[in-house]
């Protein structure tokens, strides 16, 4: 045990030594793509240049949905009743392993029903605990919350096995007519395989964590001043006072009428029409809850104000990625892509037993340039699935070793770290020292169940 945990305090401290800020280390990654792209797909510094340029706006939408899934999830966080409820389940755990585990378990079961929801719940459940539990570890407690995230992309949302179960026509361009009918979730998502590893992997993690927890001196816990949130005073003034403006400011009714709305569009979009429960359905989720259960108008305007300075980080890192992105996938005269050259290596060296696990392996490090799962699908769909029909492996597998893939490095990748950094006011070489060990511990059993769904 004392040889486990002098691994774990390593990792920590290599982390906390070298790991930059995740705005610098986004910059580190935009140049090391420009020289890595320039003479391994004979482009010039113009056309590298060009495509950085051309790629820096295309996550535009995306940076205003996570934007907005943060501030959100934080204002709905913020309501009196859900905090209430918040508090009360985050009194249940009466040790830090326990608190660990409990975090651990929560995280993974909510980023496995929505990536989005499980970013934004497991931070600040994680956060309440905190404030009850003084001798737990606060950096494991953040990371055992970010950890989670690790099966979204093996669940319900995962954004690559909902791509082939939905339009046939995107899903035969896309891979250039190797897959010529969708791929039900049945085949992906709800395989028995891919079922076990997402159990697999939560247990590992929850027993991970839980034994990481440091002893004695080196449990580094929070300032209570990080953890208080100032509540918002709401000043009604004398009823007599009132102008015909601040009673529409106060005014439960307008709320409650406006929630209705947003929920009936959420009832009919997902229940009558078949829409499936995305980003922007979470979104409107958080956005008309947090309406009507801080009843006024005026305050959920506060409490989103209070909230939108945890966005920052957002809002200045992914058109950075973006630009990376635009780097990885993008042509120049040479005809000559960096993501397919890193593709194709990985497929030129398997056999239709190893595939999956070198797939997987491609999508890993493609992540920490690209992170974004629809990024993935549109380099390595076009190469993975017609090498893999050539191999006689399943297009679901393949699929799924895509997904998990992309999943995997995140948590190494302080790009999607940034929501649940935001919440709990922590710095990502606070945290990604205990997210390398779940990297190891995860990896091993994604590898090996990947192995036995190949054979």
């Amino acid at each position: 045990m004392k040889l486990f945990h002098k691994i774990i305090n390593g990792c920590v401290n290599f982390m906390q030594k070298y790991l930059p800020e995740p705005f610098i280390f986004a910059i580190i990654l935009t140049f090391v793509a420009i020289a890595v792209a320039m003479p391994v797909c004979h482009q010039s510094i113009v056309e590298v240049v060009s495509n950085w340029g051309g790629g820096v706006w295309n996550l535009l939408g995306f940076s205003m949905q996570m934007a907005l899934v943060l501030v959100t999830g934080a204002t709905l966080a913020a309501a009196p009743f859900i905090k209430k409820g918040i508090s009360k389940l985050a009194s249940l755990p009466k040790t830090p392993a326990g608190a660990i585990a409990l975090v651990t378990a929560i995280s993974a079961v909510a980023c496995w029903l929505n990536w989005g929801f499980g970013l934004i719940v497991g931070a600040i459940f994680a956060k309440e605990i905190a404030k009850k539990l003084k001798n737990v570890d606060y950096r494991l407690l953040i990371a055992s919350a970010y950890s989670g995230f690790v099966v979204w992309h093996a669940g319900i949302s995962g954004s690559i096995p909902l791509k082939m179960a939905s339009d046939l026509n995107e899903l035969v361009k896309d891979t250039n007519g190797v897959i010529t009918n969708t791929i039900a979730i049945t085949d992906t998502i709800l395989d028995p395989h891919n079922i076990i590893m997402v159990v697999l992997v939560t247990i590992a993690l929850v027993a991970i964590n839980s034994a990481m927890h440091p002893k004695g001196n080196n449990i580094v816990t929070i300032d209570p001043a990080l953890l208080h949130e100032d509540d918002a005073v709401e000043t009604h003034g004398h009823a007599s006072q009132k102008t015909p403006a601040m009673k529409l400011e106060y005014s439960r009714f307008l709320s409650i009428l406006l929630s209705i709305l947003g929920f009936s569009y959420l009832i009919i979009s997902l229940f009558l029409k078949g829409k499936s429960f995305d980003l922007g359905s979470v979104i409107l989720l958080f956005l008309f809850l947090g309406i009507v259960l801080h009843k006024t108008p005026i305050a959920y305007v506060r409490a989103f104000a209070k909230s939108v300075g945890g966005a920052a980080g957002i809002l200045l890192q992914f058109p950075f990625y973006a630009g990376i992105m635009g780097i990885i996938t993008g042509v120049g005269e040479s005809g000559i892509c960096l993501g397919t050259v890193v593709s194709e290596a990985f497929v030129n060296i398997s056999t239709s037993t190893t595939y999956p696990i070198y797939t997987f392996l491609c999508a890993a490090i493609l992540n920490m340039f690209v992170p974004s799962g629809g990024g993935h699908w549109a380099i390595q769909a076009p190469i993975m699935f017609a090498a893999g029909d050539a191999l006689n492996v399943d297009h679901g597998l393949t699929g799924m070793a895509i997904a998990w893939g992309d999943a995997w490095t995140n948590l190494i990748q302080p790009f999607w770290a940034l929501p649940a950094l935001a919440i709990a006011k922590l710095n990502a070489k606070d945290i990604m020292g205990f997210c390398l060990i779940d990297l190891v511990v995860s990896g091993i059993i994604i590898i090996g169940g990947l192995l036995i769904w190949a054979i």
